[in-house]
């Protein structure tokens, strides 16, 4: 392994999907219109920052440890 990360999170409502976030590109995508109203928000407020450390550092972290423990 080169070391990289890719992924992606993926958020639902009642069943339905709403709003992801491409880690590779740094930007939300909204399902819907309503979702609109959430992907501009969280853009404003700098959420992708926080989404981009979470899938960078702390999710591949937790994969290491529950891979160590089998």
């Amino acid at each position: 392994s080169d070391g990289s990360v890719r992924g992606s999170q993926r958020v639902g409502y009642d069943g339905w999907d709403f709003i992801s976030f491409e880690l590779g590109s740094k930007n939300f995508v909204a399902a819907d219109d309503a979702a609109e109203i959430t992907r501009r928000r969280w853009e404003d407020e700098n959420v992708a920052e926080g989404w981009e450390n979470y899938l960078k550092h702390i999710c591949p972290e937790w994969l290491r440890k529950y891979v160590e423990y089998g």
